[in-house]
């Protein structure tokens, strides 16, 4: 199951249809262009704080998964505390599998 959701980002990243890193992760979701937001599990709790609260005022779903280094690594880069993805569709199926991963 986790591995599908990493492919799936990466598959989206390669797509460009993700941004990465605080500040765009914020940017993307103040200008509605975030579709879903993945916050790390390891990330500070300011950061994991900050994306739930924006996430909420905003109506974006918003996700603690994973680790920093397996995010990073899903994008094909360094250590990754948040991503949006930007697309209607692999945000849909984000939501699915993450949501599978709850219950």
């Amino acid at each position: 199951m986790n591995k599908k959701i990493f492919s799936l980002i990466g598959l989206a990243t390669r797509a460009g249809k993700t941004v990465s890193g605080e500040f765009s992760t914020e940017k993307a979701v103040k200008a509605f262009k975030a579709e879903i937001v993945i916050v790390a599990e390891d990330a500070s709790d300011n950061t994991k704080k900050l994306f739930t609260d924006k996430c909420n005022f905003y109506e974006v779903p918003c996700y603690v998964f994973g680790t920093k280094e397996q995010l990073g690594h899903a994008m094909g880069k360094e250590l990754r505390a948040s991503l949006a993805v930007t697309d209607y569709g692999f945000a849909q199926q984000l939501c699915k599998l993450l949501d599978e991963t709850r219950n």
